[in-house]
């Protein structure tokens, strides 16, 4: 077998787009600097033996793995192991160490780095060439037919196709990604990424709730997807105005989010050609008020942040991630990047909550050999 082999893969942030990619609209993630690394040193037997910087126990993963045998955070491993050998390609047998600098449960789709890392390992270690977005896919279904958590393609492709200075617009219609200068620096703005370590679960009841719903409203419209709805609206029919037809209430606030981020993902795009990072900030927290007001995906805690950083002096402020916990990310002048982050720590100290972690971050590289 090959050499001892170590891939990496980073974090993401979600400039905007939230609960659309399962929709087949639009978003606008970038990576973060916290990755993933995965050290695989392979060799030919029909096992492979992984172990954490975050748990004492080894846990072996047979190739034969399936759905259910395996729980915790080595379900990921196993799910990429049966994915994997499901669309017929090779996995190596041997020993796997796992260190981890995205946090769990943070919003920083810990686990599709996690997925993504072990991946590119595995494939490295054999030779197999497979294509980014193929490789999504291989991740993805060991997340949802493995693990069971209900999620779309956004985190993968958001990790795969990561570039520095960048966003990546995906389309999920189609799954392809565009590049988008986004380099605040240049601008002498800054990305704050407040870690407000009020852990949520992705594979939660409310994010499938919040799936169903979306199910539901497109199917009371006729429409294959809400994305449809988008496209309505490039035809010159208002796709909220459609909305109006629906009599469930709760399933109709949901669809709304839908159709207007979708339409924000795409006017934060054309903000940015511009330079228009008051645009920016402004859609950053129209995005916020909609996913706490329509999708229901927001807490008190994390409304408290967004709230404050945007009082504080921040262009626009929102909640990153699939919801309920995580992290806020504004968007500030250099010369507020002080002001608001101890406007953040005061508010939040009064408040009795656990002091947030409040870091820049930039768009960095996607996942690879490290």
């Amino acid at each position: 077998m090959a050499d001892a082999v170590r891939f990496s893969a980073p974090g993401r942030i979600n400039l905007i787009g939230e609960h659309t990619d399962y929709n087949l609209g639009f978003a606008l993630p970038i990576a973060v600097g916290e990755r993933t690394t995965v050290t695989l040193c392979p060799d030919d037997s029909d096992t492979l033996t992984v172990c954490s910087d975050r748990s004492p126990d080894p846990v072996v993963v047979p190739h034969s793995t399936t759905p259910g045998q395996i729980g915790g955070w080595a379900a990921y491993v196993a799910g990429v192991v049966w994915a994997l050998r499901d669309a017929g390609h090779p996995v190596p047998g041997g020993t796997m160490s796992i260190t981890g600098g995205v946090e769990m449960g943070a919003g920083l789709a810990s686990s599709a780095a996690l997925e993504c890392a072990v991946l590119g390992a595995l494939l490295t270690a054999t030779g197999r060439p497979v294509e980014r977005l193929d490789q999504a896919h291989i991740a993805r279904r060991a997340e949802n037919d493995y693990v069971g958590a209900p999620t779309g393609l956004l985190d993968q492709l958001a990790i795969l196709f990561a570039e520095p200075k960048h966003a990546q617009l995906i389309d999920f219609r189609d799954n392809t990604t565009r590049s988008v200068v986004f380099d605040p620096d240049a601008h002498d703005l800054a990305l704050l990424l407040i870690n407000s370590h009020s852990a949520h679960h992705h594979s939660g009841g409310e994010y499938a709730a919040r799936r169903a719903s979306c199910e539901r409203a497109a199917a009371a419209l006729g429409v294959a997807s809400l994305r449809d709805l988008h496209d309505r609206h490039d035809r010159h029919v208002d796709g909220e105005e459609a909305l109006d037809a629906m009599t469930e209430s709760e399933d109709r606030r949901r669809a709304r989010h839908i159709v207007t981020e979708n339409r924000r993902v795409l006017q934060t795009v054309a903000a940015l050609g511009d330079n228009d990072f008051g645009e920016v900030g402004r859609l950053l927290t129209e995005s916020h008020a909609s996913m706490r007001d329509d999708f229901g995906i927001t807490t008190e805690h994390i409304d408290l942040i967004a709230d404050t950083a945007v009082a504080a002096g921040a262009l626009g402020a929102r909640m990153t991630g699939g919801g309920f916990g995580g992290c806020v990310i504004a968007l500030v002048s250099s010369a507020g990047v002080d002001p608001v982050r101890e406007a953040v720590l005061a508010t939040l100290d009064r408040a009795g909550h656990r002091p947030p972690t409040v870091s820049h971050t930039r768009p960095g590289p996607g996942a690879g050999p490290w």
